[in-house]
């Protein structure tokens, strides 16, 4: 039931009125561990599990989580884990450690931007999420709330090396500073490629639509920092609005050259989209996301009309497995599920048209 409540909000980082536009959200996350007590990886059941309740106590008497919802993922239902981790809100890593026993954990205000995650790799992964471009407000929302935690519990820390983590790579601030942006037009040019390795050799992570190791579905990418010790996170936070904000500007020189250059390929992708979505019988979750990218571009491009942007925001959690077959009260096949997204998508785009 507690999951039921979740979902029928909606999430933080899709919120309708600032996630329009080439950045769709932010995100900053903070890896924390307890001084004197083992990492989740090597620590024992019960130890896990005495810890979970220390920092449930803890985080709950935050005033930021007064409302916070606290789950523990060994007693939620396979696909209530699929519905938390298709919203972010937990990391596949927690998923398998749920499914190793109890003393893992999440607790999330009911607003969904912020978010804590207990004994997945660290003891403590923190998460503030926002829609838009919007990271300043992000790290003053979640420094507030490191800070006042760690007047609580005390953190693993090195006066030489800073927060100590399960991972080396996050040792120093612990921070991953991340945004969501929506990319189509670098990727009609074909240029989307040379643009990420290029900022990987400036020491940015450039990944899919749901993080490490998925692929870019809906032209979705997530850009973050992969360097945490020997930077400060102002800085860190600094570097990727100013990364962020070059690549908003270039995705619309993209869409601008492409609307001067080659406007026909423009309007045969949004309206082969704009078709396949009015009309299909079946649909992957990739397909769904690539479909739905074309018709952003067409809002956006003023192509099409008729539609919020946050009913394509909505969408995007809808058409994933887990929220499918949440909706639907029961499990659904591969097969049912496809049959059920194209049914969702075409009532959900009732009042679409082509922009005469």
């Amino acid at each position: 039931m507690v999951v039921d409540d979740l979902i029928k909000r909606s999430s933080a980082w899709i919120s309708a009125r600032r996630s329009s536009g080439v950045v769709i959200s932010s995100r900053i996350r903070l890896a924390r561990n307890v001084h004197g007590v083992a990492f989740p990886g090597w620590a024992g059941g019960d130890e896990c599990k005495r810890l979970f309740a220390r920092l449930r106590d803890a985080l709950t008497s935050l005033d930021e989580l007064g409302d916070a919802v606290v789950l523990c993922v060994d007693e939620l239902a396979p696909v209530e884990r699929e519905v938390l981790r298709e919203r972010r809100l937990i990391s596949p890593e927690l998923v398998e450690r749920g499914n190793k026993g109890a003393g893992s954990g999440l607790v999330v205000a009911k607003q969904q931007r912020i978010a804590v995650m207990i004994n997945e790799e660290d003891h403590l992964r923190l998460q503030v999420m926002r829609p838009g471009l919007d990271l300043t407000a992000a790290w003053r929302l979640l420094n507030r709330i490191d800070s006042e935690l760690e007047q609580r519990i005390p953190y693993a820390f090195s006066s030489e090396l800073g927060y100590l983590t399960a991972c080396p790579s996050n040792v120093g601030t612990g921070m991953r500073v991340s945004v969501m942006l929506h990319l189509p037009g670098l990727k009609l040019l074909d240029e989307m490629e040379p643009v990420a390795k290029g900022l990987n050799r400036m020491g940015m992570a450039v990944r899919g639509t749901f993080g490490e190791g998925s692929d870019a579905f809906g032209n979705l990418y997530q850009v973050s920092n992969q360097t945490t010790l020997g930077i400060s996170e102002s800085d860190t936070v600094a570097c990727i609005q100013d990364m962020a904000e070059t690549l908003v500007e270039l995705e619309e020189n993209a869409r601008a050259r492409l609307m001067e250059q080659r406007k026909i390929q423009v309007l045969d992708y949004v309206n082969r989209a704009f078709g396949i979505l009015q009309y299909a019988q079946i649909m992957s979750s990739g397909e769904a996301l690539d479909l739905l990218s074309g018709l952003r571009l067409g809002l956006e491009s003023d192509i099409l009309t008729g539609v919020a942007a946050n009913r394509l925001n909505e969408l995007m959690l809808a058409t994933q497995p887990g929220h499918l077959q949440k909706m639907a009260k029961h499990e659904l096949s591969i097969e049912e599920r496809a049959v059920q997204r194209a049914r969702l998508i075409r009532r959900k785009l009732k009042g679409l048209s082509l922009v005469a």
